[in-house]
């Protein structure tokens, strides 16, 4: 395998955006499966030390992903995540909306993966309402590290599973 690519963090055309951008050495396929299933995602989603716990889980158009994050800190961050659109193995579209019992934060996500040769381009885009609001997530949660972070767990986990390092438990993107 080629050296690891970094992640980057775009400076947004729009001050309500978040963009986060990596090449990941490895297949379109296999990135798009561990973003969509829920055994693969509690494996890498979130930053660094950060678990997470899958409520329930239908990824279709107007599917609900509710989750937990547990953080380092032992807080925990309840999210609920609606599909917009599914576009298999090329686009999701999702977003997020703050109600009483999820984090207090709304926004659109649309992920694209780039097939590039055996790698993947991956794009994610969050949109907030305002650049307040992008502004108080990145301040409030740390949102911009949070992003690159998740995403280097995202390209740490499929390299684990294509090297054959399933460890205890761990799904088989492959099968």
């Amino acid at each position: 395998m080629a050296a690891r690519s970094k992640v980057e963090l775009v400076a947004a055309e729009d001050a309500r955006a978040i963009i986060v951008t990596r090449i990941i050495d490895a297949p379109r396929e296999l990135v798009f499966e561990a973003w969509t299933s829920p055994d693969h995602l509690a494996r890498w989603w979130g930053p660094k030390g950060f678990t997470t716990t899958t409520k329930t889980f239908n990824m279709s158009p107007g599917g609900i992903w509710r989750f937990v994050m547990h953080g380092p800190d032992g807080r925990d961050y309840e999210n609920r995540i609606t599909y917009d659109e599914i576009d298999r193995p090329k686009r999701l579209a999702y977003h997020v909306r703050g109600v009483m019992d999820v984090e207090p934060v709304e926004f659109n996500t649309t992920v694209t993966f780039e097939e590039m040769g055996g790698k993947t381009r991956l794009t994610m885009r969050a949109l907030f309402p305002t650049a307040a609001a992008r502004d108080r997530v990145v301040k409030e949660y740390g949102a911009e590290e949070g992003g690159q972070q998740t995403i280097s767990r995202l390209a740490d986990y499929v390299a684990r599973q294509l090297r054959g390092e399933r460890g205890k438990g761990a799904p088989d993107l492959e099968g």
